[in-house]
């Protein structure tokens, strides 16, 4: 004998449209990269700021016009700040005419001498007291770099470790006329 098998036709559409709307929701997601976090400042002017280096050395948006520039947040207990560190010095030393910008961020400024004192630095790092400039440039984390224009304008920002081959990329199209 065969039993006859009930079938809960409402439950069995419910249950489908279910997993199809969830699998469109995750499908979405990929291709994309999870670090990439867009920045409304992306084409706009860069937020002025006027701040200090940790040498005491004023630092400031209207001295650096005219020059591409490149302002890399980070901290000293940050991990991806440490490894990206040298290709930025790297870079920072084979374009000279670019210049580059270290923001020390949610760090004691004596912690971050003393370690660029160990790993050495070819450009200057400022202090951003109670993180003023992080706020104005929509910082969520470190390592954030940005990659702003002789005429002021954000061409780029990166979340997370710059890696070199993108970093000279970003480095040509600011460089470009």
């Amino acid at each position: 004998m065969s039993a006859r098998v009930r079938v809960n036709w409402p439950a069995l559409v419910g249950g489908s449209l279910v997993v199809a709307l969830l699998i469109a929701l995750f499908a979405s997601g990929f291709g994309k990269d999870p670090h990439r976090i867009p920045s409304v400042l992306v084409g706009r002017a860069a937020p002025p700021f006027a701040l200090t280096t940790l040498d005491g050395a004023p630092v400031s948006t209207e001295q650096l016009r005219g020059r591409p520039v490149i302002v890399n947040f980070w901290s000293t207990w940050c991990q991806p700040c440490k490894l990206e560190h040298p290709y930025l010095q790297d870079a920072a030393r084979a374009f000279p005419d670019v210049v580059f910008l270290g923001v020390l961020y949610g760090d004691e400024p004596e912690k971050a001498r003393r370690y660029l004192r160990q790993v050495g630095s070819a450009y200057p790092t400022v202090a951003d007291p109670g993180g003023r400039m992080a706020i104005d440039y929509g910082v969520t984390g470190v390592p954030e770099t940005f990659f702003i224009t002789a005429d002021g304008t954000i061409l780029e920002k990166v979340n997370g470790a710059v890696p070199p081959d993108q970093l000279q990329s970003l480095v040509a199209r600011l460089r470009a006329p």
